[in-house]
């Protein structure tokens, strides 16, 4: 990567965390003990399909790291605060494994930010057993964790898949692909 390469990289890495923190604060949903339906992991996705694994992972982290502060952060601890926000949004990155394939990354980022979330959930979050959720009572960590976090993060992956179909229409096809990097190089 050129050094005009890496400047445009954490350029665009900044612009994509603060623009996540926007959408994130837009919450149609928002369930009780955090999570929430949104379009935050939209710029998220974009960055990690353009930049890879190395810049996805560092972005994401700096994404999950500002929303603790910007968002403010639904808890039980530390320990909850640590993995449902910096390793949960962190790991994300993952997703760049996939780099230029925008489907297949997304897909890989929610299931890794998944995993995450039902670890806490089986764990943190077990204080809460017996539980309601959605008119279901819940006696067993592993079921409410596998239907508390999947029932948001599949619906925003969803989401973020419908928007990025739209996209993909427009330039953003082009710019996944870095093929923007030979005006860039010119100015």
């Amino acid at each position: 990567m050129t050094k005009r390469q890496t400047i445009r990289m954490l350029c665009e890495g900044a612009l994509m965390v603060a623009l996540a923190l926007v959408l994130g604060l837009l919450k149609p949903f928002e369930l009780p003990q955090g999570g929430s339906i949104s379009l935050e992991m939209l710029p998220l996705f974009i960055f990690i399909a353009r930049w890879g694994l190395g810049s996805g992972l560092i972005g994401c982290f700096a994404f999950g790291i500002l929303q603790v502060f910007v968002q403010g952060a639904v808890s039980y601890g530390w320990v909850s605060i640590i993995l449902d926000y910096i390793v949960a949004f962190g790991v994300m990155g993952l997703g760049g494994v996939a780099k230029g394939k925008i489907y297949i990354s997304s897909v890989i980022a929610s299931l890794a930010r998944f995993v995450v979330h039902f670890i806490s959930g089986i764990t943190v979050y077990r204080i809460l057993m017996p539980t309601e959720l959605f008119n279901t009572t819940f006696t067993n960590p592993y079921l409410y964790s596998l239907a508390y976090n999947g029932s948001y993060i599949v619906i925003d992956l969803a989401l973020c898949l419908a928007v990025i179909s739209a996209l993909m229409a427009t330039p953003l096809k082009r710019y996944l692909k870095c093929e923007d990097f030979g005006v860039i190089d010119r100015i």
